[in-house]
């Protein structure tokens, strides 16, 4: 059995490559992107304690500085206002930013993730294709604290940016699935959030110029 102390370095440097591997190649999963770096590092996960989702995250952040830092700024409100301008056309669902653009971490690859959320499921295919806006429906699993509830997400591309909507029932609002990163409930962010979030980057970036 390894030390405590390479044990540790050993997760640390694991973190970094699955971080690496989420900005560089897209991927979502952190589950996916710890097996990726254990078979990049050749380690055997069977006998490894693997990093938690939180040092991953963590570790992303240090990547987007370290290796993004001129361009992901730009890419990120360019993100933001898309997002805005996608939830401004579809108010009637309440629609709320969550994941890497609400967070800060969205890069090239990322989606604008939204929850959007309906009395009726259907109407939210209508409302697409009354918008003439080509989709593909995938399946997304959410955790909660009574377990985990699968949900219709939508995929589509408007401008230069991909999407993906995932659709909850009107009443589930008040209930925000867990986190993959800490557990805790996931942060969802309403239209005037967004608006507060891009007008703050605006603001930095004229007292950066200054």
């Amino acid at each position: 059995m390894a030390s405590a102390r390479k044990q540790t370095a050993q997760r640390q440097q694991m973190a970094q490559v699955a971080a690496k591997l989420m900005a560089e190649q897209g991927i979502r999963d952190f589950r996916v992107a710890k097996q990726k770096a254990a078979q990049q590092l050749g380690i055997d996960v069977r006998n490894s304690i693997l990093p938690k989702n939180a040092e991953i995250e963590s570790a992303l952040a240090e990547h987007q500085r370290l290796f993004a830092g001129e361009d992901q700024p730009a890419e990120l409100e360019a993100m933001r206002r898309a997002a805005l301008s996608a939830m401004k056309l579809m108010a009637a669902f309440k629609p709320r930013l969550v994941g890497d653009v609400l967070s800060g971490l969205a890069n090239a690859h990322s989606d604008i993730q939204l929850h959007v959320f309906a009395e009726h499921s259907e109407s939210f295919d209508l409302f697409l294709d009354q918008q003439g806006i080509p989709f593909e429906i995938a399946e997304r699993r959410y955790r909660f604290a009574d377990g985990y509830r699968f949900y219709p997400a939508f995929r589509f591309v408007a401008g230069e940016h991909g999407f993906e909507a995932t659709l909850f029932a009107d009443t589930e609002i008040r209930e925000a699935p867990r986190s993959l990163v800490d557990g805790a409930p996931m942060e969802r962010a309403n239209r005037a959030r967004v608006a507060e979030l891009v007008e703050q980057a605006e603001l930095e970036a004229r007292l950066a110029r200054l």
